[in-house]
């Protein structure tokens, strides 16, 4: 009997040190969820996105969330690297202001154009997401977790859009909304929130 008990508790004991640092994956992976939620600049331009998408129509309806989201974890690579951009966090609030505003006037550029606009604005926040990854996570998990909730907001923007299309005040209340997405970037730029 002391031998069934005595080998049970040196495989138990070894099993601990086999699992000293469980769940980075999990938390890289959850850390990178978290990030573009628990930021007001990402979450508003990443909504803003998808609200633009959807207005622009045809093909940047998907086009539009996915360059974002592509250029998105090709600065998340580049900020993880130590890349930086000068003044970030006001680019990334410039962002915000810009989509704002493209919002607010309902400006519709040619598509080529706005798509450059979207990787621009997606590369300053992914920077801002691989400089803020945390140093035990893991770089593949945060990434996937970033970009997956960047794709839902884009997905809650292009519903807005829609929503906005099927009612008689939609535009009107768009417009509302793409104001208070400026006036927020600019109280990002100003430091105020």
């Amino acid at each position: 009997m002391r031998k069934p008990l005595s080998a049970a508790l040196a495989i138990s004991l070894v099993s601990g040190l086999a699992q000293a640092h469980p769940g980075h994956a999990v938390a890289g992976f959850s850390s990178g969820l978290a990030h573009p939620l628990g930021g007001l600049d990402h979450l508003l331009a990443m909504l803003a996105v998808g609200l633009w998408s959807w207005r622009l129509g045809g093909a940047a309806r998907w086009q539009g969330p996915l360059t974002f989201m592509a250029l998105l974890a090709v600065g998340g690579v580049l900020g993880w690297l130590g890349v930086s951009a000068a003044a970030l966090e006001s680019g990334i609030a410039a962002s915000v202001i810009a989509l704002g505003l493209l919002l607010t006037f309902a400006l519709q550029p040619r598509r080529g154009l706005a798509l450059t606009a979207i990787a621009g604005f997606a590369l300053l926040h992914g920077i801002a997401h691989g400089q803020e990854m945390p140093h035990d996570a893991s770089g593949l998990a945060y990434a996937a977790g970033f970009v997956l909730a960047s794709g839902l907001l884009h997905a809650a923007g292009l519903l807005l859009g829609r929503a906005e299309a099927r009612f008689a005040l939609g535009e009107r209340l768009g417009r509302v909304v793409g104001g208070g997405i400026a006036l927020c970037g600019a109280l990002m730029l100003g430091g105020w929130v």
